[in-house]
């Protein structure tokens, strides 16, 4: 195979060392986090529109969070792209939750120090091997209330290190109403807890800009439902969920907010992702990092966030 290198904007250059010639391959990494039960693993087969994620028969809740990951090339408008899903099964489903976040802490903070340690060589390459997380999609149940306090400790941590992508997991379960009533709620309480999203406003760099956000900002969180099933539904071949009302169309924005999801993550938004995530977050661990060593603290990767 030929070697695989990226630099920081987001993009793996595949290079032929026999002829020398070079290529740039979009490449994108993102991490889901939520409870067991949310459809996490189906959301990923429908991102990759294939089962790359298969549960064992008779798999059991893990005793403690685990890292897994999944990486596939897919087609985007004409364009080869190499997708990176990091699933953490176990997170959020043990009796004492406590800290269930730090393990994804952690991961995150490690792919910023790996490509530190790279960064600051006196030799360093001429691309830099790229594993930082670009978003994590953080699944809530549709419970139709409240914010737990679970959910708002969580984003609240991770916003400070990472872009933090909010959806409302099987979304189809909610009516319409009961739907935007819940993101109502759901965004007064990040509001009211002083959480940071994506897209952030304050990040918004001119007008056209925000006023592009504030259309996603308006969808916040996106309503999601995830199927890898396909059906016949006037003579087209879609993907979607089958109920006594009829097929849930997971790619019909006007059945549920899939669409707009994989949009932002894949297409409209993944070079802001990447420039956010390399010029707010990974800067912001740098310069932290930068500053232990000359004070000669001890090297340590640490929650960024002061909570």
């Amino acid at each position: 195979m030929p070697p695989v290198l990226c630099d920081h904007s987001g993009s793996q250059v595949m290079g032929s060392i026999t002829s020398m010639k070079w290529i740039v391959m979009i490449f994108s990494i993102l991490i889901i986090a939520g409870q067991s039960g949310l459809g996490k693993s189906t959301l990923v087969n429908t991102l990759f529109k294939s089962k790359v994620i298969r549960k064992a028969p008779g798999a059991g809740i893990p005793k403690t969070l685990e890292m897994k990951a999944v990486s596939q090339v897919i087609e985007e408008r004409g364009m080869e792209m190499r997708l990176t899903v990091i699933d953490t099964p176990g997170f959020g489903d043990q009796i004492n939750n406590q800290n269930c976040w730090d393990p994804i802490i952690k991961y995150i903070n490690e792919q910023y120090e790996k490509y530190l340690r790279e960064e600051i060589l006196v030799n360093r390459k001429r691309r830099i091997p790229d594993s930082r997380i670009h978003s994590c999609i953080y699944f809530i149940p549709p419970t139709g209330h409240w914010l737990r306090p679970l959910d708002l400790e969580f984003m609240k941590r991770l916003g400070r290190i990472v872009n933090v992508v909010p959806v409302i997991a099987k979304a189809d379960t909610l009516t319409l109403e009961e739907r935007e009533e819940f993101k109502q709620r759901i965004r007064s309480d990040l509001q009211t807890h002083g959480i940071s999203v994506y897209p952030q406003p304050e990040l918004d760099e001119d007008p056209t800009e925000a006023l592009l956000n504030d259309k996603i900002r308006d969808k916040i969180p996106f309503a999601v439902v995830g199927t890898d099933e396909e059906h016949q539904v006037n003579g087209r071949r879609v993907l979607g969920r089958k109920t006594k009302w009829g097929i849930i169309e997971v790619e019909n924005s006007s059945h549920c907010e899939f669409a707009d999801l994989r949009d932002l993550l894949i297409r409209s938004n993944l070079q802001d992702l990447k420039d956010i995530t390399h010029n707010i977050h990974y800067e912001s661990y740098r310069v932290g990092r930068l500053n232990e060593k000359m004070n000669g603290a001890p090297s340590q990767l640490k929650d960024p966030s002061g909570l």
